[in-house]
């Protein structure tokens, strides 16, 4: 899968899907794809946010409100 996450817009698309599924283990396996995935860059870009730190946070699954509020925006702004 993170093969296929090499865009923002596949990012975005991911992560989407991932919230809107109401699983929490959906959402942490999309997280754990994107922050293994060569789209985190434009993610972390995107967000304004320290790549190294945003996967970490990801990985762990312990992202802030702030954090989840900025991946948020990208992720709305990057949907078609």
């Amino acid at each position: 899968m993170t093969d296929q996450l090499n865009t923002l817009e596949a990012v975005a698309a991911c992560l989407a899907a991932a919230f809107e599924s109401g699983s929490a283990e959906t959402m942490t396996a999309a997280l754990a794809a994107v922050a293994g995935s060569s789209g985190l860059a434009a993610l972390s870009a995107a967000a304004s946010l320290p790549r190294a730190e945003l996967a970490e946070a990801m990985l762990a699954g312990e992202m802030s409100l702030d954090t989840t509020l900025a991946i948020m925006k990208v992720i709305d702004l990057h949907m078609p």
